[in-house]
């Protein structure tokens, strides 16, 4: 029975994008099931010959880009990482001196009040829209209108794709889990340590999260909060409390290491871009109890393994109050530890997520495969 062959579209490692991590991860089980051909950026490269292209799209121009490029000369599945693709268009327009592809790109998502705003940004008259509210303008509506099939991570960017009107097929596939690293854990001192792992900008909360550590510890005065992950300005510029570990960029096994050394793992993201989070995978793989925003995505994992905060007024205070019931209950936070293992053990595991991926493929590419679990479609 013939595989079919892809082409394999996607930023890959040395690239600090979470999505060349994921592919790093995705590509050798892949090419078990079907025959790959990695595609490279350069406008002078050869078309791959392949029964179908894939297409992994993000949020980051720098990444993305040329892979925008190629699916408009040539289009096919595309996994969409996230919803929300301002910043990418506005690097595909404004960036390449395109000002009026921005423009119109504004007008379609938001009529003629979305071309004025574009003309607020480029004439300086008010910040960039793609920094100040990029989730009420995701201008993806170019990168649907060239997808054969879409795969997504949640239900909630399949439903906003049907939203914005998308009627091809959607495979929902989950996220693949990384095999947690054998690292000893590195502990900072503190009893619990509270960590949150990622880069650092303002959707992460972290005056919030960093209120609520300060309750916390007002109960609790051994408590630490370790925060790991680059950082833009405004986070950069928070005072931090005593009892806070600061840690930037960390090489891949001793991030392994530090997520091993903490007992709780708190990932909170308002507003959310529609992604799936890496950092919050990693933390199933290791067993370790969550708090999340409830919102995207991250509303979507089980009720066993993460608290979900609600955005709002009352945010910190709810926080603490998750924190301090996992620091209070250890068996509390064996069973989400142990309920999140399984998670990453059965949903997220790799050659399970392959298989799916492998399914969907087939299924764009007309030729069948040997049958697997059923792929979830929306």
């Amino acid at each position: 029975m013939s595989r079919p062959r892809v082409a394999y579209y996607s930023p890959l490692p040395p690239s600090r994008s979470g999505i060349a991590d994921y592919s790093a991860l995705l590509l050798p089980e892949l090419a078990r099931r079907v025959d790959i051909v990695v595609a490279r950026p350069g406008r002078f490269k050869r078309v791959p010959n392949a029964d179908v292209c894939l297409y992994h799209v993000g949020n980051d121009p720098d990444a993305h880009a040329w892979i925008v490029d190629e699916l408009r000369r040539r289009p096919g599945i595309v996994v969409l990482h996230e919803l929300v693709l301002h910043h990418l268009v506005a690097g595909l327009t404004l960036a390449r001196g395109d000002a009026d592809a921005y423009l119109d790109a504004m007008e379609h998502e938001a009529g003629l009040v979305g071309r004025l705003l574009a003309h607020a940004v480029i004439d300086n008259k008010i910040p960039p829209l793609w920094e100040t509210q990029p989730q009420d303008f995701p201008l993806v509506a170019e990168v649907l209108s060239k997808a054969k099939g879409l795969i997504v991570h949640s239900r909630y960017v399949a439903d906003g794709a049907r939203a914005r009107g998308y009627s091809g097929p959607i495979w929902k596939i989950p996220m693949p889990a990384w095999p947690a690293v054998a690292a000893s854990p590195e502990r900072i001192d503190g009893t619990p340590v509270v960590g949150c792992f990622g880069h650092l900008n303002a959707s992460k909360r972290v005056p919030q999260l960093v209120a609520a550590f300060e309750r916390l510890r007002g109960r609790r005065p051994d408590a630490a909060l370790l925060l790991v992950g680059g950082a833009t300005r405004d986070v950069e510029a928070l005072r931090l409390p005593p009892g806070v570990t600061r840690e930037e960029y960390v090489p891949e096994e001793r991030l392994w290491a530090l997520m091993a050394g903490a007992d709780v793992h708190v990932a909170l993201r308002a507003p959310t871009m529609g992604e799936t989070s890496a950092s919050v995978v990693r933390s199933l793989s290791l067993g370790r109890p969550l708090i999340v925003s409830d919102v995207g995505w991250f509303s979507e994992l089980p009720d066993d393994v993460a608290f979900k905060v609600p955005v709002g007024d009352r945010e910190a205070e709810t926080i603490a109050a998750a924190l301090d019931l996992l620091a209070a209950d250890a068996n509390l936070r064996a069973a989400m530890g142990s309920a999140a293992r399984r998670l990453a053990e059965t949903e997220h595991r790799l050659d399970r997520v392959a298989d799916l991926y492998a399914a969907a493929l087939a299924e764009a590419a007309g030729i069948p495969i040997p049958a697997v679990e059923e792929v979830v479609t929306a």
